[in-house]
């Protein structure tokens, strides 16, 4: 069964009336994780779309790069991206849940901040809404602001790509430290490890990236200390 048929069936599952937030609720043990991450993604990518004041198809197009969303499957996509547009809950809301589901994975909160990064800069345009609405989500899942800079440093178009920044070190560190930090970062961003953390295989383009950014600022900072 593909993940967008479960996508279905827990939509399906949610009584009448009840708000999407409310699915979060009832996705918290694995398989169900990946599902709710992909829901998680979507649904805070379509309010963050709203932060800007426009959907664009790019953005449209940025979740399917993320989750290589096959034809067959673009009508589950968007009932889920519409669901949460229409929603009278707030992102706030969302992103409570969200972090109340995945407390013990802070990772994964990580991932899922990187997929919203991702669809923000879909349009080529970082909006400074899009900016206040991922720096918000970052303080509500309680992740660190060296997080939200590490991916604003990767994303943002007018960011100074600071290799120090990716790798979450300080230029003072010793290239030892610096050396352990990219060697947890590579760790922590190997297909398998995302897997474990519930990650669906639809999302590895994310850790593709990733792997390419840590590598590169590590090379950097390497050859500069050469």
């Amino acid at each position: 069964m593909s993940i967008w048929s479960r996508i279905s069936d827990a939509l399906a599952a949610l009584a009448a009336g009840e708000s999407l937030s409310t699915v979060f609720d009832r996705l918290r043990s694995p398989p169900e994780r990946s599902v709710a991450f992909t829901i998680a993604v979507i649904a805070l990518g379509a309010k963050m779309a709203k932060a800007d004041g426009q959907v664009t198809r790019d953005e449209v197009t940025a979740f399917k790069e993320v989750f290589h969303i096959a034809a067959q499957d673009e009508q589950g996509a968007a009932r889920v991206f519409n669901l949460a547009r229409q929603d009278v809950a707030g992102y706030e809301e969302y992103a409570t849940r969200i972090r109340d589901m995945f407390s013990a994975q802070p990772e994964t909160l990580r991932d899922l901040l990187e997929g919203l990064f991702h669809i923000a800069m879909a349009d080529g345009f970082y909006h400074p809404n899009e900016d206040a609405f991922l720096e918000r989500v970052t303080e509500i899942f309680g992740l660190p602001q060296a997080e939200f800079n590490s991916l604003r440093v990767r994303f943002a178009p007018d960011a100074y790509r600071d290799p120090y920044a990716v790798l979450g070190v300080t230029p003072d560190a010793s290239l030892d430290e610096i050396r352990k930090a990219w060697r947890r970062l590579v760790r922590e961003n190997h297909p398998d490890a995302m897997m474990a953390r519930g990650l669906p295989e639809e999302a590895m383009q994310l850790a593709q990236k990733r792997m390419a950014d840590i590598n590169r600022a590590w090379d950097e900072i390497a050859g500069a200390e050469a």
